[in-house]
């Protein structure tokens, strides 16, 4: 189970009065949802409201993923009340760019400096191939989803119903793109060779798996956020 935004082993449900600092400092792993709305730091004692008026923030849809994120059971219908699609896209838009932009390429530079490219170390190339193929699939996932998904849902936005497409498509076809990343982190933990840097890739391996906990939050607010709220917004428009 997914636990990377959990709240010191209990749930918690943050609301629009408590302070945005306490909200971090409990699970500092919300960093990131903050960062992903546009949210930046330096807002004092401010309440949370305070902090997503100051930002341009919608309050609703950002305590929704929050308190959603820190629950251990997927329940969809008591996250959609009070949820804006726009706000939920464009967290999802900037999700998209951290992870492709940032993280991955910054996790790649990380191996490369670990391990020894040489053409004599054949487990090096081989980590360095599936890392590559790991990140095409993210990619490929990732821009079929700005590019085909949230384009329809801005239609459904608009009021035009696209007739050869519906959020349900995408959905049969969200794939978890893990199990190439779960077979590098088994290469590098039981096949490659002592003598390297081993720090260094200790540390880049425990960012390969905070970034798999990451993405694995990631699909979970579009499987039971995203996906459940495009539904009942395409019943409204025939």
């Amino acid at each position: 189970m997914n636990t990377i935004f959990m709240c010191n082993n209990t749930t918690r449900m943050y609301k629009p009065t408590d302070k945005m600092g306490d909200l971090i400092c409990e699970n500092y792993a919300l960093l990131q949802v903050m960062s992903r709305f546009g949210i930046s730091l330096g807002f004092g004692d401010k309440s949370v409201q305070e902090v997503c008026d100051m930002n341009q923030v919608d309050c609703n849809t950002f305590l929704i993923v929050v308190n959603f994120l820190g629950e251990e059971s997927n329940h969809i219908h008591d996250h959609l009340q009070g949820l804006s699609i726009p706000a939920l896209m464009e967290y999802l838009k900037k999700a998209h760019s951290y992870f492709l932009d940032f993280q991955l390429p910054s996790i790649r530079r990380k191996l490369i400096e670990a391990i020894d490219c040489s053409s004599e170390n054949e487990v090096a190339f081989l980590i360095v191939k599936f890392f590559d193929a790991y990140v095409h699939e993210v990619r490929k996932h990732m821009e079929y989803e700005n590019e085909k998904v949230f384009t329809y849902v801005e239609h459904l936005l608009k009021g035009e119903r696209l007739k050869d497409y519906s959020i349900g498509v995408f959905a049969r076809h969200h794939d978890q793109i893990n199990a190439k990343l779960t077979e590098l982190k088994n290469i590098i933990i039981k096949y490659y060779p002592s003598g390297g840097d081993n720090q260094l890739l200790n540390a880049t391996l425990f960012d390969i798996f905070s970034c798999e906990e990451d993405l694995a939050s990631h699909n979970r607010v579009e499987d039971f956020i995203f996906v459940p709220a495009i539904m009942e917004l395409e019943k409204k428009i025939k």
